[in-house]
């Protein structure tokens, strides 16, 4: 056994195999599908943190209809560039997809000053207009997610696909999760105050894995 600096020497191609067979190993026995297996495990590789076993709520059909729409070269809608810089567009791309972020353009700024509400609202209302297939990623911003959740609850919203819903934070986090699990749409939440755009970022990963031919975990 190599060593490097007092520890086991690992090749970087074998760190995540070995990470998600440990991963497997201390999940122990779940009740997830095998595609919400997946989602999780690749959360908890992110986090370490293997909370969001208990934690993320998969509605029927959350998973087969955003790998679906991932395949079909879905445009992901993020809430801020972290969770966009986090999502591997070289697999996205290979299948027709784009990543769009409205939270940083000047008008969305304009207008959010004008009508006294946050970017992230007004950034979700651009975003509605988009054509579909739309899979949103909602990784920080609480108040995006619950003006997601109203316009969703407003319309049929046919393009939107699915909506991953994990803000992290203590003001309105918790509330904005309980008000997207009451639309009909498609979601993926972590229920309470843990989330992120890494974590947001992780499972759309771990769904566009699934819609591609990439051979991850």
């Amino acid at each position: 056994m190599r060593e490097l600096d007092g520890l086991e020497y690992v090749r970087p191609a074998e760190i995540e195999a070995r990470s998600f067979q440990i991963i497997g190993e201390e999940l122990g026995a779940h009740s997830f599908a095998p595609g919400e297996e997946l989602v999780v495990k690749r959360v908890i590789h992110t986090t370490a943190d293997f909370d969001y076993a208990r934690t993320l709520r998969f509605t029927a059909k959350a998973v087969t209809q955003g790998v679906a729409a991932l395949a079909a070269g879905a445009t992901v809608v993020t809430d801020t560039t972290m969770v966009a810089a986090g999502i591997n567009k070289r697999v996205l791309g290979s299948l027709g997809g784009t990543v769009r972020t409205f939270i940083g353009d000047a008008d969305v700024a304009a207008e959010a000053r004008e009508r006294g509400v946050t970017r992230s609202a007004i950034a979700m209302e651009r975003a509605m207009a988009l054509e579909g297939p739309l899979v949103f990623a909602i990784g920080n911003a609480p108040t995006a997610l619950a003006r997601l959740a109203r316009l969703l609850g407003e319309s049929s919203a046919p393009d939107v696909q699915l909506v991953i819903g994990v803000p992290v934070g203590f003001v309105n986090v918790v509330e904005s999760k309980e008000l997207m699990l009451a639309t009909p749409v498609e979601s993926i939440v972590a229920v309470g105050r843990k989330g992120g755009s890494n974590v947001a970022a992780a499972i759309v990963n771990a769904l566009l894995y699934q819609a591609s031919d990439d051979r991850r975990e």
